[in-house]
């Protein structure tokens, strides 16, 4: 395999996402069919940080004209992320999840699908392997005991409130099981992502712009399936929510088959049931929970709060509200990271160290000063 696919899996593996070796080296395979040797050798080149086109094109001398076809051209092949930050475009590399694998949205195969599912156990113990969490369930607010303090990072609704961008996208993971042969009854098109800039999205190569009123009726549509709200494990600044089912995504997956402790963390509520208004239906356990965190006992239903991941998804469901979301004791509720920049820093000193992580940190926002600083000269 060329060496250049053992060095962007070196430098992948290096962000504090992670992407590991293993012996087959299907992670090289996987590469291999994503990134072109030239591809591959400009991803290496690019930062995990917001770069211009000009910014890139001063510190690696190529012109922007040329520079400009080439990133864009592997936007449209999803190998690196482009955003739009304070009105401008800007390119940086992307970690594998979440990043290059759901960049994969338009090119997934059943090739490609097999080599995914060959690397999901290393990948999965790696990526959530290391504190703090990738990711984090968000709750259905609409059954929350009415006492409880609910947070804006745990209120997926309070999350979109200053966007004027949205993004609807198909679910890259039911995308990928169905390459394998093994459809999904959920709907398909659930995945969004959203942002403070106007046109944020005007040139991503895959899913659909909508209108804040389409968004909200997905999130609408998501809780009546039973789909599980997923977004980044940080409080400010989110970009997406995934509405996740068991039997495909990633987050879920992670957590039930291959015991991932941090890919995926359970919101601050639990779900519990008020015997005296639970009529024993069990619409909550027909296939309802996530996490099959509900059993009967005697005609008796009642929940796991250890497998309880604190979604909601049962409340939507039971016919008589005997179900509500309630805070988890003080000593089982955790704060997220206030933004990524926060969360990669800690996620890095966990996975690398203190003295490591301080060394690449300090490299990158110095590069970022000064681009920032030439890119102010210019203008």
């Amino acid at each position: 395999m060329d060496d250049v696919y053992h060095r962007l899996a070196a430098k992948l593996d290096r962000l504090p996402h992670g992407f590991p070796r293993t012996e087959s080296g299907v992670e090289l395979r996987i590469l291999a069919k994503v990134f072109s040797p030239e591809d591959a050798a400009m991803a290496l080149d690019l930062l995990p940080i917001p770069e211009t086109v000009e910014g890139i094109s001063r510190r690696l001398r190529i012109q922007v004209a040329h520079l400009q076809q080439v990133l864009d051209r592997m936007v449209t092949r999803g190998q690196i992320a482009i955003a739009r930050y304070r009105g401008e475009h800007v390119y940086m590399l992307a970690p594998f999840v979440i990043g290059i694998y759901e960049f994969q949205l338009p090119h997934m195969d059943a090739e490609l699908a097999a080599m995914f599912e060959e690397y999901a156990p290393a990948l999965v113990n790696t990526v959530g392997g290391a504190k703090p969490a990738l990711a984090r369930v968000v709750p259905v607010n609409a059954h929350i005991e009415a006492r409880a303090e609910v947070l804006r990072h745990e209120n997926v609704r309070a999350m979109i409130e200053g966007a004027r961008s949205f993004r609807l996208m198909e679910c890259i993971c039911r995308k990928e099981q169905a390459a394998l042969g093994k459809q999904c009854s959920h709907t398909l098109e659930t995945c969004l992502a959203f942002s403070p800039e106007p046109d944020a999205y005007e040139r991503f190569p895959y899913g659909r712009t909508v209108s804040r009123e389409e968004t909200l009726a997905v999130l609408d549509l998501a809780e009546r399936e039973g789909l599980v709200h997923c977004t980044y494990n940080f409080q400010r600044e989110q970009m997406f929510v995934c509405n996740c089912c068991s039997c495909c995504c990633g987050f879920l997956r992670g957590v039930k088959e291959f015991g991932a402790p941090n890919l995926l963390l359970h919101s601050n509520f639990v779900a519990a049931i008020a015997a005296e208004g639970c009529t024993a239906c069990a619409a909550c356990t027909d296939g309802r929970c996530p996490m099959e965190a509900i059993s009967e006992r005697d005609g008796v239903y009642a929940v796991d709060a250890q497998r309880c991941i604190g979604c909601g998804a049962c409340t939507v469901v039971c016919p008589t509200d005997a179900i509500t979301l309630v805070p988890r004791p003080r000593a089982e509720r955790t704060t997220p990271p206030k933004d990524i920049v926060a969360w990669s820093f800690r996620r890095a000193t966990n996975r690398s160290g203190l003295l490591r992580t301080l060394a690449q940190f300090g490299g990158l926002t110095a590069r970022m000063v000064a681009s920032r600083r030439a890119q102010t000269r210019d203008a």
